[in-house]
């Protein structure tokens, strides 16, 4: 096997965390506030959207998902006293250091699976929207993980069951768009619903994207978009999944009755409701690459962002990410060295084993095997959130180097991969990335850096 040059490894990690500060900052949930939200002569102004607020108008405020806390901090900032009453739910652990505002009640709930936590903050929002008025305002404030914070099961589904839908849902290797298409049907709020529950109040919605493409019915799961699916959509991903027989009956009843056309569905795009309605996007993926691309540069990279629409099973992506960082070290191609390649999106992992991990983790294992002897090729694996699955990892970076490193700290690098067991394995090589929890939740970012 060839000597590896360890000190040009150190360099290109610690590009590798200039690149990852620079993406993570460009989407910091209070800036994307800031450049979407203020008030101008009596008025709210929301990108585009200008809304009138009487003196009587009363704001309130549902905030929910991972960047909720840092969200609602910067609207409280612009709308001051205007701002009546709000509902905070986010991750737990994502409180840890933030005040909030007196008028709102926060709560930390479980993600990705829904807990008692986030069933009590639903009924808080429920609470809140109750009795609005027309001239009010309601100000969503939207961001990833709010699908699973939000935990809304609707009449006869348990929490207990709701839970065990959404964990098999997330084993099978579902993508985001057929989990939330299930989720949605399963719910109170989700799918434009919490628009309806605020009517006749208007609503804004500042929308903070993790999902690729940026389509609004999915960003945890559109409670204030109309819903283009259905329940016989919901039902063909449990089909698709082969889910049928091991989802609580609960789950299968309400899915089976809505298929047949018993129980009403989701609002849907055209419904008069959505008149009362402005969905602002305020970040993307898309804008954390292009940071992630001008930091690049300017470490002196030739560098290309790929694709921020990568989807498909995490270790499946790793073979393609590594053969392009190969082609690059090799051939010049699609650039010459020293490079960086930029990718985006949200990769899915099939759950086979019983090991910790996350579908970062999963990937960067993969290219590491992939990786192996090859020099002057380094990949990071990024979860923008700072959470890489149920663990305290938000990722690794890796080289040619790293499964050697994992089998000189016994581990066999190629096992934890069939087990799913990328987080102990990629701890005993170093290749971690321990960022805590970001404030933000943009998808996933990978980049490669090849040479420099």
């Amino acid at each position: 096997m060839p000597r590896m040059d360890s000190n040009a490894s150190a360099r290109r990690r610690a590009h590798l965390d200039r690149i990852r500060d620079a993406a993570v900052a460009a989407v910091e949930p209070a800036r994307a506030v800031a450049r979407f939200l203020s008030t101008e002569g009596g008025d709210l102004r929301a990108g585009d959207a200008r809304v009138p607020l009487s003196a009587d108008s009363s704001v309130r405020i549902v905030a929910a998902g991972k960047a909720a806390a840092a969200m609602t901090a910067a609207a409280a900032s612009i709308l001051g006293h205007r701002i009546e009453r709000g509902v905070l739910v986010t991750k737990h652990g994502h409180l840890v250091g933030r005040t909030v505002p007196p008028a709102i009640d926060a709560f930390e709930a479980g993600h990705p699976v829904p807990d008692e936590t986030g069933r009590e903050a639903v009924s808080a929002v429920e609470a809140l929207l109750s009795g609005g008025r027309e001239g009010d305002v309601v100000l969503a404030l939207l961001s990833g993980g709010a699908s699973a914070l939000l935990a809304d099961p609707a009449e006869p589904i348990t929490l207990a069951d709701l839970q065990e839908a959404t964990g098999l849902l997330l084993r099978s290797g579902a993508s985001i768009v057929e989990l939330n298409a299930v989720r949605k049907h399963l719910s109170r709020l989700k799918g434009g619903q919490l628009a309806r529950l605020a009517a006749p109040a208007t609503v804004v919605s500042l929308i903070l994207s993790d999902v690729v493409g940026d389509p609004l019915d999915v960003i945890a799961s559109g409670p204030t978009a109309p819903d283009p699916t259905t329940f016989a959509d919901a039902w063909a991903v449990v089909e698709r999944r082969d889910l049928a027989g091991v989802l609580p009956a609960s789950v299968r009843a309400r899915l089976c009755e809505g298929a047949e056309g018993r129980l009403p569905d989701t609002p849907k795009p055209g419904d008069a409701l959505f008149g009362r309605v402005h969905n602002v996007l305020v970040g993307s993926n898309r804008l954390a690459a292009l940071a992630a691309v001008d930091e690049a540069r300017a470490l002196g990279y030739t560098t290309l962002l790929l694709s921020t629409f990568v989807e498909g099973e995490a270790r499946e992506v790793a073979r393609v990410v590594a053969a392009l960082g190969r082609g690059v070290l090799a051939h010049g191609d699609p650039v010459p060295p020293p490079a960086c390649l930029v990718f985006g999106g949200e990769t899915t992992v099939t759950v086979r084993g019983e090991g910790r991990g996350g579908r970062n983790q999963e990937l960067a294992l993969a290219a590491a095997l992939a990786l192996e002897g090859i020099d002057g090729v380094s990949v990071m694996a990024l979860a923008t959130d700072g959470s890489d699955g149920p663990t305290d990892s938000s990722g690794a970076i890796v080289d040619g180097a790293t499964a050697g490193a994992i089998r000189l700290a016994g581990l066999d690098p190629a096992a934890a991969l069939a087990a799913n067991d990328a987080y102990p394995a990629l701890a005993a090589a170093g290749s971690q990335l321990k960022t805590g929890p970001t404030g933000t939740n943009v998808n996933d970012l990978t980049v490669v850096v090849v040479g420099g």
